[in-house]
């Protein structure tokens, strides 16, 4: 039975904890249908409640030490920029084209990696392969993030999370004139019957949510800039919301984005994560960040364009 301490908590990562097993190894069996809650096959990334009782046959839970997770590796080059650091945590801008967290495929030179060889101190906080940290950004993504120093930082800030309180802001350029200055798109999100790296909209997938906001329309080609706040935080969200109402991203080659004429080298969704705000571990006052959009983006846009300072 899952008991209170980890209510709340992701049904793989549970399982890392108590077994010792790799999150990725682990993250493969739910995938195979082969992690039980409650008798039934366990979601991808599903939260746990106190009570529920979790399933795993014997024959994949490893021998006690003998399938530790090998710790990841100090790696100097991988690049970052840092906007602020204090004793309980660091707030980075991400480049695009830079993995958070190892996984399949992605070994090394992730995020993970540079900051390790940075911050040595982030090794024992949080889940050790991925530590430090407290919410995720695409590999194409750019912008702004948030990582703890310490494990009562790392407990305050996925606390955040998981209530939806740490404010974070996207500005993406979607294809197409999108037409209410601002709305609310809730549809559930599930992994793709037809490509299983990708997510779609999906009547048995999760909650989710996206609000947005237009900052600006141009023609030649029709493309709109608006700013999203997601309520939740499925894999590609944004991505694919805006896909699912005619209007994918500039430059997303996954969601039918990338297209010839306009954007056609940007090799990346035109997605920054260009607001984040929440209240600091250490004073409960509200922090907040920003990050200017890259210059392979703002070449995308007209000169001039005035965004607005407020969070």
């Amino acid at each position: 039975m899952v008991p209170s301490v980890l209510a709340g908590e992701r049904v793989d990562r549970v399982i890392s904890l108590l077994t010792g097993m790799a999150r990725s190894k682990v993250a493969g069996l739910v995938a195979e249908g082969k992690v039980l809650v409650d008798g039934a096959p366990a979601a991808r990334a599903q939260r746990l409640e106190e009570g529920q009782a979790v399933e795993l046959a014997d024959e994949f839970i490893p021998e006690e030490g003998s399938n530790r997770p090998e710790p990841v590796q100090p790696d100097p080059s991988v690049e970052f920029a840092v906007v602020h650091e204090d004793e309980w945590l660091i707030v980075i801008d991400k480049p695009a084209g830079v993995v958070v967290h190892p996984g399949a495929g992605h070994v090394d030179g992730t995020l993970v990696h540079g900051l390790l060889a940075r911050y040595p101190e982030l090794e024992s906080v949080g889940d050790p392969e991925r530590p430090g940290l407290v919410h995720r950004l695409d590999k194409g993504t750019s912008g702004l993030m948030v990582v703890a120093r310490t494990s009562a930082a790392f407990d305050v800030l996925t606390a955040q999370v998981r209530a939806r309180s740490m404010s974070r802001r996207y500005l993406a350029l979607a294809w197409g004139l999108v037409e209410a200055d601002r709305g609310l798109i809730d549809a559930p999100i599930g992994r793709s019957d037809r490509t299983p790296l990708r997510q779609a909209v999906s009547s048995g997938g999760r909650e989710a949510r996206t609000r947005y906001e237009v900052r600006g329309r141009w023609t030649d080609p029709d493309r709109t800039l608006v700013e999203c706040y997601l309520d939740t935080g499925r894999m590609h969200q944004i991505r694919v919301h805006l896909a699912a109402i005619g209007h994918a991203l500039v430059g997303d080659p996954g969601y039918r984005g990338a297209r010839q004429g306009f954007g056609e080298n940007l090799g990346r969704p035109f997605l920054h994560a260009w607001r984040l705000g929440f209240r600091h571990p250490a004073d409960d006052q509200g922090v907040h960040f920003a990050s200017p959009l890259p210059g392979e983006l703002q070449n995308l846009l007209p000169e001039g364009l005035d965004l607005p300072d407020e969070m």
